[in-house]
């Protein structure tokens, strides 16, 4: 999706660089000091610096474990805690995030900690060697062009890869000023931009209240924000919501934004098409029946000049899946990674936290973190974890994981959203593979799964590799029916140039790096 960016008067009073420079500014990393060998294995390596892989790395560095965090960004944080580059000066980036304090905290106790913080590291593949030692194969710089790739040793691995926005399309998605609702928060909170003026914010999901009031806030005129869903459906488990008073305090904050803001919650509603040329002029939104049909004449149109939208997130789970790892079905017909009470996977050796087991937020990422930062301390040290510090986070995880569940069942795609969309509306935009032409594959061709789809259609064979169509080409490929969740196995989880695997004909390179371990290297 493209969009256009302006900078809010608002954001700019309160993320400006006018005034003394902010105390939580990114700062470099101390040198480490883990008595490891240059050519030795980590002892843990983990893959994504958002709320778990922070939490796992800082607890399993805590309790004594040499520990790599490899992760894509120049920041810490991941996709929550997004935050301006410190060339921008923001003086209060904390004034557009929930929560701030437990990142700080995080960061602070990272930067004390001996773990090697590699930013600029794309994970593309991870393999189990016959030792038993994890090897993680690594692309480096900004953008994973750097002439540099890396391979790196570990006796564990903690994946903490978060999830990608799933996104349903319609006619007129591929306009320019159509972002994605978790994209308009990346604008704003790393970039201090707004993808519009008057932005409409669309889709399904607790998601969007959190964008609307940042967007509102920010400066930006919200018309409407557009729920396919309801909330009826939290009142069938009372429990979970009783056990998480804090995600009702925070939903009424977001709420209250919106009260003050004058900005109307249409339920039961969805953006079904797009106007514009060269850009969004307004959108047209429809009444849904309980199967996410649109109900015919119900159509209204809203002028915008921006659509932020976001039917929720899939768990990234590409290099887990690539080694054999077991999935689970999530109420909302996305795959996350099966694990056991203590966060390890169905392979020995690989733990998993946050997103990956399902999308339940940055409090529940962090404590899956460092449940599983404290586990493999004490597995590989040999010593059993402290039963009162685990057996805590435990119940604060099943909890959570409980109001999870919920969550994702209240907000699952209905299957008769695939009625928005005309014959010639795009479903794979990298490939721009029509719905029209995966109906014929389906009705001609015999397709039932998303693979034949995709053989018959190139429908995911772009560079997004399905991140984008992958929902929506299984949701038309099952005919209605219920549709088997993505799961297929890519050997890679980024592209990788030739280059890059024609190298591979040597032994993993000891822990190594663009620079040395040893160095400082910039969160």
């Amino acid at each position: 999706m493209t969009a256009s960016a302006s900078e809010p008067e608002d954001v700019a009073r309160s993320c400006s660089a006018s005034g003394p420079k902010d105390s939580t500014r990114t700062a470099p990393d101390p040198v480490p000091d883990t008595g490891r060998r240059a050519d030795a294995p980590y002892d843990l390596v983990v893959v994504g610096a958002g709320s778990a892989g922070l939490a796992g790395a800082v607890a399993a560095s805590e309790l004594g474990l040499s520990v790599a965090l490899l992760d894509s960004s120049a920041q810490s944080g991941g996709q929550f805690y997004r935050h301006p580059a410190p060339a921008l000066g923001a003086r209060r980036p904390e004034a557009l995030h929930h929560d701030w304090s437990a990142f700080a905290d995080l960061r602070r106790r990272l930067h004390a900690s001996g773990v090697d913080h590699l930013t600029g590291h794309h994970v593309w593949s991870v393999v189990k060697e016959t030792d038993g030692t994890w090897t993680a194969h690594v692309l480096t710089g900004a953008d994973g062009c750097a002439d540099a790739p890396a391979r790196i040793r570990a006796r564990a691995l903690l994946l903490a890869t978060g999830a990608y926005e799933r996104q349903l399309p319609f006619p007129g998605w591929t306009l320019p000023g159509v972002v994605g609702a978790g994209g308009a928060q990346a604008m704003l909170k790393s970039g201090l931009v707004l993808p519009g003026r008057s932005i409409v914010v669309a889709g399904s999901g607790p998601l969007l209240l959190a964008v609307a009031s940042s967007l509102a806030s920010a400066g930006a005129r919200v018309p409407a924000v557009v729920e396919a869903a309801g909330y009826l459906r939290y009142g069938r488990r009372p429990r979970a919501l009783a056990t998480n008073p804090r995600k009702a305090a925070e939903a009424l904050v977001h709420a209250a934004a919106l009260v003050r803001h004058r900005v109307p919650v249409r339920l039961r509603s969805a953006v079904t098409e797009v106007h514009g040329t060269d850009r969004v002029e307004a959108v047209t939104v429809s009444r849904l029946d309980r199967e996410w049909r649109p109900v015919r004449g119900t159509g209204r149109r809203i002028a915008c000049d921006a659509l932020a939208v976001g039917h929720g997130l899939v768990p990234q789970i590409e290099l887990a899946v690539a080694v054999g790892c077991t999935t689970r079905a999530l109420p909302d017909g996305t795959l996350g990674l099966a694990l056991d009470d203590l966060q390890e996977s169905s392979v020995p050796g690989l733990w998993a936290a946050g997103e990956t087991g399902g999308v339940g937020g940055a409090e529940l990422a962090r404590t899956e973190g460092e449940l599983a930062g404290r586990v493999i301390a004490a597995r590989l040290l040999g010593r059993p974890a402290r039963v009162g510090a685990t057996a805590g986070l435990r119940r604060r995880r099943d909890r959570m994981r409980a109001f999870a569940d919920v969550m994702s069942a209240a907000h699952a795609p209905g299957p008769g959203w695939t009625g928005w969309l005309s014959d010639d509306t795009d479903v794979c935009r990298c490939e721009e593979v029509p719905a029209g032409r995966i109906r014929e594959a389906i009705a001609a061709c015999g397709a039932r799964d998303a693979r034949t789809v995709k053989l018959l259609t190139r429908a995911g064979m772009g560079w997004c590799q399905g991140r984008m169509c992958g929902t929506a080409v299984a949701c038309l490929a099952s005919a209605g029916s219920a549709p088997e969740p993505p799961g297929e196995r890519r050997p890679f989880a980024v592209p990788v140039p030739l280059s890059t695997l024609a190298a591979l004909d040597g032994s993993p390179d000891p822990a190594s790096a663009p620079d040395s371990p040893t160095d400082p290297v910039p969160s």
